[in-house]
């Protein structure tokens, strides 16, 4: 159709009457005289309308997902990564309970041998010097470490500083074959010398070869001159086997470290080593032993008719059939005696 005068006239009265239908049904409520010719309209146009509806739905639906799956992806790489939080922090805080309790055993050692330490980390593990057991921790010369000064954890001696860096230092472990500390044995003071045997335990031989030693002794160091490499009273470990001396000068002691070398984490290095030896007070206070249980013991009487009576009141036996019973015994004994001389007698005959 032309954009002409007549056409725009004829565009504007439907738009008039398309209004006046409009303003009669409305007016009319449900008796709207209109509403004959909607229904009729309805039934026409309604199997067209559920048709094309039909055919348009799911379109529409596809490109409403499509258009909402940003969001839920969105949503969903929320929730993963909140999950990942969640378990990241529950490890972390089982991870930061036992560092809080490695530090706090640490720090009560340190306490009751008085030794200045400054705590560190162990940041990598391996032969980064040439050595078979060796670690690096997080602290080094701009913290105070220098080097042959002893490195201890909240078990007991964890080895000596070797090598510092600005930032790092290496710490020879006392399981290492090159690793030898002087040992003091708690109570009788024998002196000996600890050599490290990698995952088996501490080889110690003392100086004194017929020095009493037996399973369950308990080492600690006996300290260097001027307190390098090691100070004193730091725990070693617990005597697992002895080996007879056959005839050497020195017996070998087997010997249990306290400290497990596959699995460090903090460590202190002594930075200042105390003012008096603290002896044994380091060690470990040993688990009470479960005391003997006491044998029941049970009290007899003898009644004056001979019966034998329990604590209980019961009548466990008489005096006087015991007696009868030894009594036939014997006579028995003696009949027996009396025939063989007789048997004897026959056989000379």
């Amino acid at each position: 159709m032309r954009d002409t005068r007549e056409s725009r006239l004829l565009l504007v009265l439907l738009i008039a009457i398309a209004f006046a239908l409009i303003t009669v049904d409305i007016r009319g409520g449900e008796e709207s005289p209109v509403d004959g010719a909607r229904q009729a309209a309805a039934t026409v146009f309604g199997p067209v309308e559920n048709g094309v509806a039909a055919a348009v739905d799911p379109v529409g639906n596809a490109i409403g997902a499509v258009r909402d799956s940003g969001s839920r992806h969105d949503k969903i790489s929320a929730l993963e990564q909140e999950n990942a939080a969640l378990k990241a922090r529950l490890g972390s805080d089982d991870r930061t309970n036992s560092r809080v309790r490695q530090l706090d055993a640490m720090l009560k050692n340190a306490g009751a041998g008085q030794y200045g330490i400054k705590g560190a980390e162990v940041i990598a593990i391996g032969a980064a010097q040439g050595f078979s057991w060796t670690v690096t921790i997080d602290a080094g010369a701009d913290d105070g470490i220098r080097r042959d000064m002893t490195v201890l954890n909240g078990e007991g001696l964890v080895g000596r500083v070797t090598t510092v860096g600005p930032r790092t230092a290496t710490v020879l472990l006392a399981n290492d074959a090159d690793f030898t500390v002087g040992t003091r044995m708690e109570k009788t003071d024998e002196l000996g010398f600890a050599t490290g045997q990698g995952s088996r335990p501490l080889s110690v031989q003392f100086l004194n070869g017929k020095a009493k030693v037996k399973a369950g002794d308990r080492l600690v160091t006996f300290g260097s001159s001027k307190d390098k490499p090691f100070v004193p009273g730091v725990p070693v470990g617990e005597v697992v086997r002895v080996d007879p001396s056959g005839g050497a000068l020195t017996r070998t002691v087997y010997v249990k470290p306290y400290v497990g070398f596959t699995k460090l984490d903090i460590v202190g290095v002594v930075v200042q080593a105390p003012r008096e030896d603290p002896r044994d007070t380091v060690l470990p206070k040993k688990a009470a032993q479960a005391k003997p249980k006491p044998t029941p013991t049970v009290t007899v009487t003898v009644q004056p008719n001979g019966d034998l009576v329990d604590g209980s009141g019961k009548v466990v036996g008489n005096i006087n059939e015991q007696a009868g019973g030894d009594a036939a015994g014997a006579a028995d004994g003696d009949q027996q005696g009396d025939a063989q001389p007789d048997n004897a007698a026959n056989d000379q005959e």
